[in-house]
């Protein structure tokens, strides 16, 4: 009986979660891009991001001056990274494409989740010293996220990302906040990000919906 409870419950607060972010009217728009800084031990890196309807998406991250990128143009993803000494693009795996496909806006992680019975509620706790409910995705590979939807706002304050990597455990704590609206699109503008002992602060500068965005912008190869 405490399941169909809690089922029930889940429902309730995806569907308002849902309502109050207008992610069914961001589901019927064409394109969003998004400009963006990326702040990280001491330096300041410039990314932007183009998304299209229904799972394009394109990240490209400069630093000192070489261009990091990630696109996935609806069948393949790939990767490019001077970092690691090579400019070739290597393909994702599909486990790679599915965690891009959870920063694009028009996959709706949230619905899809309850959809697939992968979330549970977990009851509650406090982020900033505000109550939030407490919601558990448990996805494909073992990668575990714990939500916290405030319970006033219903906007996403904080996940907890679990997972294996190398054989360690890696928890990955994301602080979403300054929510916005642009053109019926709420977005938080920045986002703290902490893992293994290394913070990441993310701020959206400009926020672009409906602009044209042809489809070679996302194919690599």
């Amino acid at each position: 009986m405490m399941s169909v409870i809690n089922a029930q419950t889940v429902d309730e607060i995806v569907k308002k979660y849902i309502e109050v972010n207008k992610l069914d009217h961001v589901a019927s728009l064409k394109t969003i891009k998004i400009t963006a800084k990326l702040s990280m031990m001491g330096m300041e890196m410039p990314m932007v991001m183009w998304m299209k309807n229904p799972n394009k998406i394109k990240s490209v991250t400069t630093v000192n001056g070489q261009d990091m990128i990630q696109a996935f143009d609806g069948e393949k993803g790939y990767t490019i990274s001077p970092m690691t000494g090579s400019t070739d693009p290597v393909e994702m795996t599909p486990d790679q494409i599915k965690q891009t496909l959870r920063s694009n806006m028009f996959q709706n992680s949230m619905a899809n989740y309850l959809k697939n019975g992968q979330l549970a509620l977990d009851g509650e706790g406090k982020v900033n010293d505000k109550p939030a409910y407490k919601i558990k995705a448990t996805i494909e590979g073992g990668t575990v996220i714990d939500m916290f939807i405030d319970k006033s706002s219903y906007f996403l304050v904080k996940t907890s990302t679990t997972t294996s990597q190398g054989g360690m455990t890696v928890v990955v704590d994301s602080f979403p906040s300054n929510y916005t609206e642009t053109d019926g699109v709420i977005i938080p503008m920045t986002t703290t990000t902490s893992a293994q002992g290394m913070d990441i602060l993310i701020n959206f500068t400009k926020v672009e919906v409906n602009v044209p965005m042809e489809d070679s912008i996302f194919k690599i190869k």
